[in-house]
């Protein structure tokens, strides 16, 4: 006796290639997506350009134009008069020379640019080792009226120079001012007119330079380092040298570089103070435009300005990249 095999439904795809019938209705497969398919749906819709960006630019050509007239238009003219003769020469002026550069680096046009830079390192050095710890004491007051005071303060008496604040100094601490002639300074030895008289006189508006540049990174240390450090046994000195002053130090940098380029360029403060007593570049290039020059020499006065500027933009140039170092760490 023999058994009837059991049948056995037949699959979609039987169906359609054999034609046989089948238990039930077929239900389609859909279609597997292809590659391109899924990118373009994965893909991420542009987005919609805001009306007027391409015109955004235009926000900042006044700037641009102030800076093109203010600074650009000045500086092309000098950099053109210090390699042309002057219109008293001989020769009627105008055809190139180097007599111009190569005289204002010798003699004591030489002597003035040397003592500018002097001058700018020391007052620089001073006012950045002075001004640090008047910052952290800012920056870590926990009066809020103490830090508006200091700030307000620094930010008037940073812009405060020319020829008021060598009056004030001359009324206090000249050879017959009131502070003066009561300490009996002058027996001492002290003189307000020469180079570290001078150098007192311009860290009256260095110093508070240095606070408005440094108390922002001074407020960029994140308070997480330095409980990391106590808790790991470091002492505040430790602390100081191997957390805070490494992360600083751009900043530091930073600001002496700008405090050198706002002593290096100061000139009324100087000049109604001490005149051409103590030699200065500015005080050079004053007497230059005034006619304090030899005959065919006019434009040494150019010259001397050009030398200003190479000076100004080798500062900028350490000043900018120190600045976006600092922004990093601090950020």
């Amino acid at each position: 006796m023999t058994t009837a095999p059991t049948p056995v439904p037949a699959t979609a795809s039987a169906a359609q290639s054999g034609g046989g019938a089948t238990a039930g209705p077929v239900t389609p497969t859909p279609a597997p997506a292809t590659a391109a398919t899924a990118a373009t749906a994965k893909a991420p819709r542009p987005a919609k350009r805001r009306a007027g960006g391409s015109r955004a630019w235009l926000a900042a050509l006044p700037l641009l134009l102030f800076f093109v007239i203010g600074f650009g238009l000045p500086a092309v003219a000098i950099a053109i008069g210090a390699f042309t003769t002057s219109s008293d020469a001989p020769d009627g002026g105008g055809t190139f020379t180097m007599d111009n550069l190569t005289g204002s680096l010798q003699g004591a046009y030489w002597t003035a640019l040397w003592g500018s830079v002097k001058l700018s390192l020391l007052t620089a050095l001073i006012a950045t080792v002075v001004g640090l710890p008047l910052a952290q004491a800012v920056a870590t007051s926990r009066f809020r009226a103490f830090r508006e005071a200091v700030m307000s303060a620094s930010g008037v008496l940073a812009n405060f120079g020319g020829v008021p604040l060598a009056f004030m100094f001359v009324a206090t601490l000249g050879n017959a001012g009131e502070v003066t002639k009561k300490l009996g300074l002058t027996k001492h030895g002290w003189n307000l007119y020469t180079f570290s008289g001078l150098s007192v006189v311009y860290l009256y508006f260095l110093v508070p330079l240095m606070v408005i540049t440094i108390t922002p990174a001074l407020e960029g240390l994140k308070a997480q380092w330095r409980e990391a450090a106590y808790n790991n046994g470091a002492t505040s000195v430790q602390y100081w040298r191997h957390v805070a002053l490494p992360v600083l130090l751009p900043s530091l940098l930073g600001g002496f570089v700008l405090l050198f380029g706002a002593s290096f360029a100061a000139y009324a403060t100087a000049e109604a103070m001490v005149g051409s007593s103590v030699p200065l570049i500015s005080m050079q290039i004053g007497d230059a435009l005034s006619g304090n020059v030899l005959v065919g020499q006019g434009n040494l006065a150019l010259a001397l300005g050009l030398d200003m500027i190479v000076v100004a933009c080798l500062v900028m140039a350490l000043y900018l990249p120190l600045q976006r170092r600092s922004a990093k760490w601090l950020a």
